[in-house]
């Protein structure tokens, strides 16, 4: 007989599993939630970058590892790393050891900053998107895409500001996070919760 603590699991969208709290409680409580702190999209757009080729819950073990190791994802900060502190990384086996991808943070760091002197990190995300939120109604995980129209788009806007490791594909799983897409399947209890928070949402304008 399954219990309930399963059922439960088993409604969630089926890449979470039933196993890992730490994923679940990511699902639940994260996943598809739009919101227009500055912070915390530069800190998901560098882990979006570091997780290419690997699986997002790598990632979101690591997540504590990877805020300790930079800093709070304090862009200021980052900026201003040198190849000592590129070092310091690469010799830190609580993060994703990847000499281009930690580069590649700290020139994302300098662009994040560089941008903020004339708008918002959300502002730039959301103007790119003509401010309106992806609602789809999948049934089923093989129908999600794993890159659209518009999140090619919002790549080319990225690389044009000065972003790396920002492909189609890394930035549609960035748009899934952070609410700009409703990718939850429409049997998923978080689906209608996400599309509530969508339609409330107000996308920041520059």
């Amino acid at each position: 007989m399954t219990s309930r603590k399963a059922e439960a699991a088993l409604e969630r969208c089926p890449w979470v599993g039933i196993d890992d709290p730490l994923y679940a409680r990511y699902h639940d409580e994260e996943w598809g939630v739009p919101h227009a702190d500055d912070v915390r999209l530069f800190e998901k757009l560098v882990l979006e970058g570091f997780q290419a080729g690997l699986s997002w819950i790598t990632i979101l073990k690591k997540r504590d590892n990877f805020r300790r190791a930079f800093h709070g994802f304090d862009a200021a900060r980052i900026a201003r790393y040198t190849e000592r502190d590129v070092a310091r990384l690469m010799a830190d086996a609580g993060i994703v050891r990847n000499r281009l991808k930690i580069e590649a943070t700290i020139d994302n760091a300098k662009t994040y900053l560089k941008l903020r002197k004339t708008q918002t990190l959300a502002s730039f995300l959301w103007n790119a998107v003509d401010g309106k939120a992806g609602a789809h109604r999948h049934a089923a995980f093989g129908d999600v895409p794993a890159a659209t129209d518009v999140s090619k788009r919002l790549s080319k806007a990225l690389k044009g500001a000065g972003f790396r490791f920002v492909g189609p594909t890394t930035v549609y799983a960035f748009m899934q996070s952070t609410g700009m897409v409703n990718d939850h399947l429409v049997g998923c209890p978080r689906h209608a919760v996400c599309a509530k928070l969508q339609a409330a949402f107000v996308p920041p304008q520059v």
